[in-house]
């Protein structure tokens, strides 16, 4: 299968990264619609303002309608008095919206894809790190000379490359399986793990579960 080459931290050699998932055509708009769909699920939407009907006010007339030589008073509640109600404000709502599937999965390989034709990501050998060590991580990225901010993808159980890389500034670290097309684009550098690329293949691979059953 091809491949594409990128930077090996902690191997002089360089990594063979799967075509199929670094050497997509890029489709920006795609990605941006895809970002924009992971940020709005992690709005709360509960944003809530009480409306003229919902506001504490008392209903009887400011003063007298003629002879005050001031003008005409209305109901106290309308938005444009102290104290009134807020017109058109925003009530408590959900603000996700769908992706399609297929289309998620090629915006994953569309955003890798940028790191690959930029020559900003690079594969971390798994074999650096036999305990976390901090500093052994900020000297690979320093001989890399990452450009920050860095995302470092792994798996769930590297708890060591884990450890060693998340006390860093302007470092990121994130399970293979979290991550979303935000996190790839929203960062300058990206380093995985062999064992996250794997996940990462899986993640984005263009085939539909049930065809894949069908055919084992």
């Amino acid at each position: 299968m091809p491949s594409v080459k990128a930077t090996s931290l902690g191997k002089q050699a360089k990594s063979d990264l799967p075509e199929a998932l670094f050497g997509e055509d890029v489709h920006r708009a795609l990605v941006f619609e895809v970002a924009r769909a992971e940020a709005a699920a992690h709005r709360r939407g509960t944003a809530s303002t009480l409306g003229r009907g919902e506001v504490s006010m008392t209903g009887a007339k400011a003063w007298r309608q003629k002879g005050t030589g001031r003008a005409r008073v209305g109901a106290l509640s309308v938005p444009h008095r102290r104290g009134g109600g807020v017109a058109f404000g925003p009530k408590p709502r959900k603000h996700t919206f769908k992706v399609n599937r297929k289309a998620r999965r090629r915006a994953l390989r569309s955003a890798l894809s940028v790191h690959a034709d930029r020559d900003s990501v690079a594969v971390l050998d798994p074999g650096a790190f036999s305990e976390p060590s901090t500093k052994t991580a900020a000297g690979l990225l320093a001989k890399w000379d990452a450009r920050t901010p860095t995302l470092v993808v792994v798996d769930a159980e590297e708890t060591a490359a884990t450890l060693s890389f998340r006390n860093l500034p302007l470092v990121d670290v994130l399970p293979a399986s979290a991550v979303g097309v935000g996190d790839v684009v929203g960062h300058a550098s990206l380093v995985l793990t062999p064992a996250a690329v794997e996940i990462l293949e899986a993640r984005a691979a263009d085939v539909e579960r049930g065809a894949k059953k069908g055919d084992e």
